[in-house]
């Protein structure tokens, strides 16, 4: 059976105002997004704002339509899509009911699962940092790949208030995943909910820990030489990683955290080291963005990774 999707609403914006995949089952495309409005968050409150994160990114790409497909592109010296028929459909949201959090989580695994058996990239519009949980699940039955995260915080919770799928625990999760081999983490700062074990527990893993003052002193190649070597990627990109002054709309905005780009650098390098298994993004607040401006890099980022890829010949 097809995983139930929520369409996007008739007069609302997909993604780039790309066409709508309203069943799994025939779904042809190179890029799939697709929205997950709630994961297993720990307030409601907060929830309920993180889940109009991708209402509000779908709204805010139509910024770049329709020059981003067709003009040249200074940050690429060539148009974004290097001339490539990219195919990039909107499969609208998983369909879900708030609350219900198990069903919640096999309804994502399952789309996602369903994506990738019709040979598609999912590009997931996340609420909060729960979200790679189930999407990294449904990679069980791929090719081994490494998790490259942009955050401020390294996730490695085993549990939060008796959840052990909640934000706190992603990449806690991954490492339990066999199909996760290597992970590099890239803005860590400040403080969180993580404590003096779980870092004990990331480096004892392997994961390589990358700190936002490192990626300013180093610079990026020094950062991306760090990164595990391997054949897939999947990127996980929580919005905390970036210094509030681009990005304010996030759940724990941090200081010091990485610029537009030294984003960018990471998301092409990344790009240019392997084949892109997936990605997603999560933790933004639309109800504290003034002026959409975090809504508005995000959409920004997603287009240069689409880019990095294309260009890379990754597609097609």
């Amino acid at each position: 059976m097809s995983s139930r999707l929520t369409p996007v609403p008739a007069g609302r914006p997909t993604f780039l105002d790309v066409e709508r995949c309203t069943d799994l089952r025939t779904l042809n495309a190179d890029v799939a997004v697709i929205g997950v409005p709630f994961g297993a968050p720990y307030d409601l409150q907060t929830a309920a704002s993180q889940s109009k994160a991708p209402a509000a990114l779908r709204e805010q790409s139509m910024r770049y339509v329709p020059w981003y497909a067709t003009n040249y592109d200074f940050d690429f010296g060539a148009e974004l899509f290097a001339g490539r028929a990219l195919r990039i459909v909107d499969c609208g949201d998983v369909a879900m009911v708030p609350g219900r959090w198990d069903e919640v989580s096999h309804a994502t695994t399952d789309a996602i699962k369903e994506i990738l058996g019709r040979g598609a990239v999912p590009f997931v519009l996340g609420s909060d940092d729960s979200i790679p949980i189930p999407v990294l699940r449904a990679y069980a039955e791929q090719k081994p790949m490494c998790i490259v995260q942009i955050d401020a915080h390294i996730d490695w919770r085993d549990e939060r208030e008796g959840l052990r799928d909640g934000l706190s625990s992603p990449m806690r999760r991954a490492s339990e995943m066999p199909w996760v081999r290597g992970m590099a983490q890239i803005g860590l700062r400040g403080f969180g909910s993580a404590r003096r074990v779980e870092f004990d527990d990331a480096r004892a893993y392997g994961s390589v820990l990358i700190g936002a003052a490192e990626v300013h002193r180093g610079g990026l190649e020094a950062a991306l030489g760090k990164i595990p070597d391997a054949e897939r990627y999947f990127i996980t990109f929580d919005v905390d990683g970036l210094d509030p002054s681009i990005a304010p709309a996030v759940a724990s905005p941090a200081f010091g955290g990485l610029t537009y780009d030294e984003a960018t650098g990471i998301l092409n390098g990344v790009a240019g080291r392997g084949r892109v298994a997936g990605f997603d993004v999560v933790e933004i607040m639309p109800d504290l963005d003034g002026g959409d401006l975090t809504c508005r890099v995000v959409v920004r980022l997603m287009l240069n990774l689409l880019g990095a890829l294309a260009h890379a010949g990754r597609f097609g």
